[in-house]
């Protein structure tokens, strides 16, 4: 029997980045993919990068500020998605 551990596969989202303070805020994520997340357990991407299967309530955390910089920059539009 074998103790090899095997790779990483590719297929499986990094849900890891940087040093952690990700996870500190509340992040910017479409309405559609929060509740499609929600339905099939899916990872969304927040405007700033970050990549994670929601499971928390964000009411309880500060926004994130780059995805608040990144949301403010963006062009008003008129889909009702935001």
């Amino acid at each position: 029997m074998s103790t090899k551990i095997l790779p990483e596969s590719d297929t499986r989202p990094d849900l890891s980045h940087g040093d952690g303070d990700h996870e500190r805020f509340a992040h910017y994520v479409k309405k559609s993919k929060i509740t499609e997340s929600a339905v099939t357990g899916t990872p969304v991407i927040a405007l700033c990068g970050k990549v994670w299967v929601p499971n928390r309530d964000p009411q309880k955390y500060p926004v994130c500020p780059e995805c608040k910089e990144i949301y403010e920059s963006l062009p008003k539009g008129g889909d009702g998605d935001e």
